[in-house]
C-alpha cells in the first residue's frame, strides 16, 4: 500500500519579520501547499493520504479553509488529518464548524480512535488536540484487529519524553503493534524503525523563516516494499538560507560565486566577514536585483596591515620581520602562505575571531 504523509501547513501564518510584499508573496505560496500534496498524491498513485496536524497556524481565514478543502477533494483517496497543537479542535475550529469533502476523515477526540478502510485491509488510528497540548497516547498501546495494515497518524513529539506535544519514545513505537506511525509536529524532518515499526515525520512542506532553512517537502511510503520513508522535496516553493561570507576576494566577487544567477524567489540572508573596507551593501544589492528577497549583512572589520611591526624591537617585531623577509625569495604559492600566517598571527594578537578559508 503506497501512503503520502504531509503536516505542519500552517496556513495563514503571520511570517512576521517580512515586508508586506514579502508576506503578501508566502501567503500566497502558502495556500498553494495543499494542491501540491494533492497532485503528488495522485501522481504517486496513493492510496492514502495522511496529515498529521497543524494544517492551520491558529485562527483561520474563509480563504485558507476553502483552498484546503478543494485540495482534499482532489486528492481522490482518503485523507486522514490528526489536529495538532495550532489547530486544536475546540470553538470556532474549522475541523468542527466547516464542511470537508466525504474523503476527508478527522480525528476529533482526544482519545486514540480507528477507522477501518475495508477495501485496502487497512485500520488507522488516531486522535485530535482539544487543546494547545496533549499527553502522550502511545502509553499501553497496541494495534487490534485483523487487518495488514495498522496506521496511527498523531501531532506528537519523538524527540523529548517530557514534551507537551503528545511526547512518543521508541519503546512504545515499538510495542505499539503499528506498521506505520505518521507524526507531525517537529518541523525538521526524520524517521527511525523500532521494532516492526516505521516512525517518521516529515517536517514542514515550507519553511516560514530563516529558521527552518532549505529545501522541505513531504514522505511517500510503500509499505510493501520499502523499509524507509522517501522523502519527496516540493518544487517551485520560496525556501530560506542563511550563511556567512568570508571576504577572501571582492563581495561582488565573493557573492557571484555564492548566489545563483538566474532570478529566483528564494530568501538568502548573507553576513559579509573578514577584513574589508565598509562593503556598500545597497550597490551590492542592486546588482543582484534578480533575488528581490536578499538581505546583506556587513560584519566586516577594517583591513589591518600585518606587516606594521616588523620594524618594531620586539618578540613580536622579531616574528614579523622574520616572516617578512621569507617572501623576496619565495615561490608564489609559498608567499601566499607566508601572507595567511601574517595576517592570522595579526588576527590573533589583535584579538580577533580567525576564520581559516
Amino acid at each position: 500500500m503506497k501512503l503520502l504523509h504531509a503536516a505542519d501547513f500552517h496556513l495563514d501564518s503571520p511570517f512576521q519579520g517580512f515586508t508586506p510584499e514579502q508576506q503578501e508573496s508566502l501567503r500566497k505560496a502558502s495556500l498553494e501547499l495543499p494542491f501540491a500534496v494533492a497532485r503528488l498524491c495522485r501522481e504517486k498513485e496513493c492510496q492514502l493520504l495522511l496529515l498529521s496536524g497543524d494544517l492551520f497556524d491558529g485562527p483561520y481565514t474563509w480563504k485558507s479553509y476553502e483552498a484546503l478543502a478543494s485540495a482534499l477533494e482532489e486528492a481522490k483517496v482518503p485523507v486522514i488529518i490528526a489536529p495538532g497543537n495550532h489547530d486544536h479542535v475546540g470553538r470556532n475550529s474549522p475541523w468542527l464548524s466547516e464542511h470537508w469533502p466525504e474523503n476527508v476523515h478527522i480525528f476529533t477526540s482526544s482519545s486514540l480512535q480507528s477507522r477501518v478502510f475495508e477495501d485496502l485491509d487497512c485500520r488507522v488510528y488516531g486522535a485530535g488536540y482539544t487543546a494547545m497540548d496533549c499527553p502522550g497516547l502511545l502509553q499501553s498501546f497496541t494495534a487490534s484487529g485483523q487487518e495488514r495494515y495498522h496506521i496511527g497518524v498523531l501531532h506528537g513529539d519523538p524527540t523529548a519524553p517530557d514534551s507537551p506535544y503528545c511526547p512518543i519514545t521508541r519503546s512504545q513505537v515499538e510495542n505499539s503493534g503499528l506498521t506505520y506511525l505518521a507524526l507531525g509536529h517537529i518541523h525538521k524532518g526524520g524517521s527511525f524503525r523500532a521494532g516492526n515499526t516505521l516512525c517518521a515525520w516529515p517536517g514542514c512542506p515550507m519553511g516560514r523563516g530563516y529558521d527552518e532553512p532549505g529545501q522541505k517537502g513531504v514522505l511517500f511510503v510503500d509499505l510493501d516494499t520499502a523499509s524507509q520513508a522517501e522523502f519527496v522535496p516540493l518544487m517551485g516553493f520560496p525556501k530560506f538560507y542563511t550563511q556567512e561570507l568570508p571576504l577572501l576576494e571582492s563581495p561582488e566577487a565573493a557573492l557571484s560565486a555564492l548566489l545563483p544567477g538566474a532570478p529566483t524567489k528564494d530568501f538568502y540572508r548573507i553576513t559579509l566577514t573578514g577584513q574589508w573596507e565598509t562593503p556598500d551593501l545597497a550597490a551590492l544589492s542592486r546588482k543582484f536585483s534578480h533575488i528581490p528577497n536578499l538581505t546583506l549583512r556587513d560584519a566586516t572589520t577594517p583591513p589591518v596591515d600585518p606587516w606594521g611591526s616588523a620594524g618594531e624591537d620586539s618578540l613580536e617585531g622579531t616574528y614579523f620581520r622574520l616572516l617578512q623577509e621569507k617572501l623576496p625569495g619565495a615561490d608564489p604559492h609559498t608567499q601566499e602562505i607566508i601572507q595567511l600566517a601574517a595576517r592570522i598571527s595579526r588576527q590573533l594578537l589583535d584579538g580577533q575571531e580567525v576564520k581559516l578559508p
